[in-house]
């Protein structure tokens, strides 16, 4: 759970993991505010890895959060146990705090918005997976600012090895 938003200062990177793309948001503390930042593409670990040590070298976050994806219900699914695995690898490899934060149709919402803002078909599509981060750590932002501060902990009751295709 992350501290108290009034003690929380610098930059928060934030990611939409997928499969095949891993889209990326920035905000700051101060500002509590998201913006798309960019969309790694790729499936090979050595390969997103050495893109996003690269936006850590460059943005130098204090904070990561990545997105955690459930049913419609709630309940979680073989993506919620891959993300939370990618949570606890960027945990381990650049030392900083991580947490999940809410994500459930932030994709949808992305589509709507991009749609919204006159983008559709390719255009709109090479854009999503960042605002979909954006989504996530703006959603994450307002819920550490409302009055219960309660966003999505990182220890959700899913075990790294709930998923056979996990994160390596």
């Amino acid at each position: 759970m992350p501290e108290p938003a009034d003690t929380q200062t610098g930059t928060v990177l934030a990611f939409d993991f997928g499969e095949k793309r891993i889209g990326v948001a920035v905000g700051e503390w101060q500002l509590r505010q998201a913006h798309p930042l960019t969309t790694i593409h790729g499936e090979a670990n050595t390969e997103r890895f050495a893109a996003i040590a690269a936006l850590i070298g460059e943005w130098r976050p204090t904070h990561l959060v990545v997105g955690r994806p459930t049913s419609l219900d709630g309940t979680p699914h073989a993506m919620t146990a891959r993300c939370r695995r990618f949570a606890d690898q960027l945990r381990g490899r650049f030392g900083l705090g991580v947490d999940l934060a809410e994500e459930r149709l932030s994709s949808f919402d992305a589509q709507e918005r991009l749609r919204a803002s006159g983008l559709n078909g390719r255009s709109a599509k090479k854009h999503l997976d960042a605002v979909a981060a954006q989504l996530i750590l703006q959603s994450y932002f307002d819920s550490v600012l409302s009055e219960d501060r309660t966003p999505v902990s990182t220890h959700p009751e899913i075990p790294d090895d709930a998923h056979p295709d996990a994160l390596n």
